[in-house]
């Protein structure tokens, strides 16, 4: 009897370590236990105040949480794109660069620095949202009707769109000299929490409720399964790859806000430089296939930070910048072969010849 019961236990503690979001809960571990060996100080978080006197929490952790939501919001889109389309695109950096040069067009008019806003700032994001989905639609298009490879498709715009960015705006730096549209990118007043960890928490929820209420997630899985099949089941493949893109666009526009907010202008060559290979990652991590099919908006959320947390790890122990992509790169390389079917079926062999060895010397 105590046999049976151990049976269903082990079962279940196999299909725990086997679901898709242990990957980065493994991934967090290994930093965790890294840094708490390395300087346990890393985890300490005090409350102070800021240059306006509120008080915030400060420590790498806070860092983390903050500096990771708008790799975390992307990574929301950049998981729909991927399995919907089976690639990545590699255009959400220079996006990030025009949502954020229109919003402070919006916001600046023709002015460098004006004394007082030319619009309200919901009205600016709006209009950037359109455009960041537009330019969305148009990778979409290439990659859905024109059935260009999403990461050839989505070059073009990697390469054209810091320019355009800087076009929008005549390539001149405009600043915003309103207080509270800092509040996006850093805190609100009297609450000690970053603001884009509330962001990202509210672009999960809405992602969480489209997928629960709706039938998004499955269409998108369908059609990153086998495509021919969905269409024979009655879906249209080109349109929810669009749709996919679109949305994408729409976290562009987010995570835009949040870079413009922090330093309340815009650096068109600087800002948002390399984000789009952390939130391939970011997805990587999560244990969703490149390739396209299932996915787990949970475990890609959990990857984008985690992520953030070995960059924090890095420059927390003086590695720099230059360097960060070597070590990203080592990750990169790990969960390929991890994830490559060839390797995958050696270690399955392997487990299930090491399981059958030890039943024998138990019935022996």
């Amino acid at each position: 009897m105590a046999n049976n019961n151990a049976q269903p236990k082990k079962a279940g503690i196999a299909g725990l370590f086997r679901h898709q979001i242990m990957i980065p809960i493994a991934a967090l571990m290994l930093l965790v236990l890294f840094n708490l060996i390395a300087d346990p100080s890393f985890f300490k978080i005090t409350l102070g105040s800021n240059s306006d006197g509120n008080p915030v929490l400060n420590g790498y952790l806070i860092t983390i949480i903050d500096s990771g939501s708008e790799l975390a919001i992307l990574a929301l889109g950049m998981t729909l794109v991927t399995a919907a389309s089976g690639g990545q695109d590699i255009s959400v950096g220079a996006g990030i660069a025009i949502a954020g040069s229109v919003l402070l067009r919006v916001l600046c008019g023709t002015e460098t620095s004006p004394e007082t806003l030319h619009a309200p700032v919901i009205v600016a994001f709006l209009i950037s949202c359109l455009v960041a989905m537009l330019f969305g639609a148009f990778n979409g298009s290439l990659v859905a009707f024109f059935k260009i490879q999403p990461m050839i498709a989505t070059l073009i715009l990697f390469t054209a769109g810091r320019s355009i960015a800087a076009w929008i705006n005549n390539n001149q730096l405009p600043n915003v000299n309103e207080p509270s549209f800092s509040y996006y990118g850093t805190y609100i007043p009297g609450i000690p929490i970053p603001t884009p960890f509330f962001i990202a928490l509210a672009c999960f929820l809405v992602t969480w409720l489209l997928l629960r209420f709706t039938t998004l997630g499955l269409y998108v899985q369908s059609v990153g399964i086998n495509e021919k099949t969905s269409r024979l089941n009655g879906l249209n493949p080109e349109l929810i790859k669009l749709l996919t893109y679109v949305l994408l666009g729409l976290c562009v526009a987010i995570a835009a806000l949040i870079k413009v907010s922090r330093l309340q202008t815009i650096n068109y060559s600087v800002i948002a430089k390399d984000i789009e290979m952390d939130a391939i990652l970011a997805v990587a991590l999560g244990g969703n296939a490149l390739g396209g099919g299932k996915f787990s908006m949970s475990s890609s959320i959990l990857g984008a930070y985690v992520i953030q947390f070995l960059t924090t790890t890095l420059y927390k122990f003086q590695v720099k910048a230059d360097a960060l992509p070597a070590y990203k790169a080592v990750v990169v390389i790990i969960l390929v072969v991890m994830s490559a079917p060839a390797v995958r079926e050696k270690l399955s062999a392997l487990i299930k010849k090491l399981r059958t060895e030890k039943a024998a010397a138990q019935n022996s």
